[in-house]
């Protein structure tokens, strides 16, 4: 800043009708006067002041205090349904058991990929899955893979989105094959983990691994949630508790994906985005990034299909981002198994993520030409004609009911 002589007339108190005195007047000593370079410079550090006041007024500005408060009404939400859910899960133990006939790791796998497609979400249907073992009603076996098909049926919603864009008028190919391609990385990937995973629980490999919430926090949460478990039960029978549950963690999960940033890309990125996005392993680190925020595989592939109708992304390049986001959508599933201070269900969900990323890393490091060639082959077979596509969509659904009657 450069400073410039004071010009007696651009001084507002030199100035006749002003109201003030000029400088030097009757109401002012030369005692009172400052030296003139003090006079000039001390603007400088009132300026500085005066300009990192808007500046920081600006940064609390752009703070969104409703997305906060929509989150911490989220989470209080989400931990108040795990505790419902799992009150009803006992009273609803018989009823897994005997109606659902879920008896072992087929049935669970069936009525998890089921249970999904209802709710159209994968992650409540993992937390009761949570529920349903710390009540005794599946084991941790099937537990393991109720949470794995509930990622085979919640990868369902993005092929969902597809017929929507359909029926707006838009491309078929373009619409379906980004939902067609998500279904496919996401079983191939999830069938060869469910091997590892098995592998990995039935052998213990993990048990040591645990996090816990400890004894204050329970006691702080016990002290919150409990009077609320018991009030509700007071007027609705047992098993009701877990259905009320499920309502309230749609409505957390809804709260939350209301709290999360808007995402936009402009034009003008496209072509510095497009660089980016056919490195593999660059895609593969965002999908995990994007998930880990929106703690739902839905949001995060969801956006796929619009993206592809833009021409933002391309088929090929979103196989590494599916792989990443599948890793990282247990994060909310390995919070819930944390809540319920249960060590062997904290194991399941981490031997899912473990396993996933197992695969995952290998594909990325050794076949992942060979796997992208042979997902799109198949994608492109499905899309080829209406019969292949009807054929793909009855598969779709008898084999979870197949493997409930196993």
């Amino acid at each position: 800043m450069v400073n410039t002589p004071l010009d007696p007339h651009d001084d507002p108190l030199s100035q006749p009708g002003t109201g003030a005195e000029p400088r030097g007047g009757a109401f002012a000593s030369a005692a009172s006067d400052p030296p003139l370079d003090s006079a000039v410079a001390s603007p400088a550090p009132a300026l500085a002041s005066a300009a990192a006041a808007p500046a920081h007024r600006g940064l609390w500005a752009r703070v969104s205090w409703r997305k906060i408060g929509l989150f911490l009404v989220s989470l209080f939400l989400f931990i108040l349904a795990l505790n419902l859910m799992k009150e009803g899960a006992r009273g609803l133990a018989p009823l897994v058991r005997d109606s659902f006939r879920v008896t072992n790791p087929a049935n669970s796998l069936g009525f998890g990929w089921l249970f999904a497609y209802v709710v159209m979400s994968g992650s409540p249907v993992a937390a009761a899955a949570l529920t349903f073992f710390d009540a005794g009603a599946i084991t941790q076996l099937e537990t393991f893979t109720m949470i794995t098909g509930s990622r085979m049926g919640a990868s369902f919603i993005v092929l969902f989105i597809g017929f929507i864009y359909v029926l707006r008028g838009r491309s078929r190919l373009t619409s379906l094959s980004m939902g067609l391609t998500s279904l496919t990385v996401t079983w191939t990937t999830y069938l060869v983990g469910l091997v590892i995973g098995i592998f990995l629980l039935q052998n213990g490999v993990l048990d040591s691994i645990q996090m816990r919430t400890g004894a204050l926090l329970n006691s702080v949460l016990d002290l919150i949630f409990d009077p609320m478990v018991s009030a509700v039960r007071g007027v609705l029978p047992r098993w009701a508790l877990f259905l009320v549950g499920m309502g309230v963690i749609l409505v957390s999960f809804n709260l939350f994906d209301r709290c999360l940033p808007e995402m936009s890309l402009k034009e003008s990125q496209v072509g510095r985005v497009s660089r980016v996005i056919y490195r593999p392993w660059v895609m593969f680190l965002l999908g995990a990034g994007v998930t880990t925020i929106s703690m739902s595989v839905s949001v995060s592939l969801g956006i796929l299909v619009p993206l592809s109708n833009r021409g933002f992304v391309r088929r090929e390049n979103v196989i590494p981002y599916i792989m990443g986001a599948n890793i990282t959508t247990f994060i909310d599933t390995l919070f819930a198994a944390v809540l319920l201070n249960n060590p062997p269900a904290f194991t399941v969900v981490l031997t899912e993520m473990i396993s996933i990323a197992l695969v995952s890393v290998f594909i990325l490091l050794f076949v992942y030409r060979a796997f992208e060639r042979a997902s799109l082959r198949l994608v492109a077979t499905i899309t080829a004609s209406g019969r292949n596509l009807a054929i793909f969509m009855v598969i779709l659904f008898s084999v979870p009911i197949l493997l409930m009657l196993v």
